[in-house]
């Protein structure tokens, strides 16, 4: 638990344990709302390719992911946190200007 303290920046154990729970809550429910909007969309097993299929979920998980990993950590006091997680995490994919603000 310290280690994760330390490499997070977060102060408490209760802290550690709500974010892992954030973490936990929306990788689930991502994955969980992503068949149906692939069902939606006209997309299953049946009828394309399993490995196009697989691509395609991935592709539709991730931003779901990100506006869930957002909203669920703000709604358990973790905005801040997860704000800062996010753009680490896109500026490493090359897509933080999506959280950057225009300087004009």
């Amino acid at each position: 638990m310290e280690k994760l303290k330390q490499r997070w920046g977060l102060s408490s154990n209760f802290q550690v344990a709500i974010v892992l729970l954030v973490f936990a809550i929306t990788g689930s429910t991502s994955a969980y709302i992503a068949k149906p909007i692939l069902s939606y969309l006209g997309i299953n097993k049946v009828d394309i390719h399993i490995l196009l299929y697989v691509v395609l979920y991935i592709l539709i998980i991730f931003p779901i992911y990100k506006i869930m990993l957002l909203t669920i950590g703000t709604l358990f006091g973790q905005h801040y946190f997860f704000k800062n997680f996010l753009i680490k995490m896109l500026s490493r994919m090359g897509l933080a200007f999506l959280f950057k603000k225009d300087s004009k």
